[in-house]
């Protein structure tokens, strides 16, 4: 924690910031900083920082970005959903089965987000569509 004595980080940015507005006479400039003084002040030891508090407000900055980063759009394209799927080896109707249920556990449009429903919808039918024909394709006997 900063001591009671000595003022913040912070407080004192906004008063070199506020000084630096002041010599401008209110003109809309950037106020220059002087980094090597802050470093200075900082390696003074009249400012210390709470690790704590650092990990905590850079944990907030992070989730932060984190969510304001869009979400990539999955793909609604039936080769990729076929990939997804797992149809490229040869699988038993149980298989498949238990690939549409696994499949519907991770896009069903029950369990996305409100603004992926709409393409939640199309993946799932593209991936019936699919599953449905491997198992014909399948069944189907073989002539010999």
């Amino acid at each position: 924690m900063v001591a009671s004595s000595s003022p913040n980080f912070a407080d004192l940015l906004d008063e070199m910031m506020a000084e630096a507005g002041r010599e401008h006479d209110g003109a809309s400039l950037q106020p220059t900083l002087d980094y090597l003084a802050v470093a200075e002040e900082l390696h003074s030891g009249r400012i210390t920082i709470d690790a704590k508090r650092a990990a905590s407000a850079y944990g907030e900055y992070l989730e932060e970005r984190k969510a304001a980063e869009p979400e990539p759009m999955p793909s609604i394209e039936p080769d990729d959903i076929a990939r997804e799927l797992g149809l490229k080896q040869r699988q038993r109707a149980e298989e498949l089965d238990r690939a549409r249920r696994e499949f519907a556990k991770h896009n069903h449009p029950d369990r996305v987000p409100e603004h992926l429903r709409a393409r939640a919808i199309i993946r799932m039918q593209v991936a019936n569509m699919l599953i449905d024909e491997a198992k014909n394709r399948r069944v189907k006997p073989q002539k010999v």
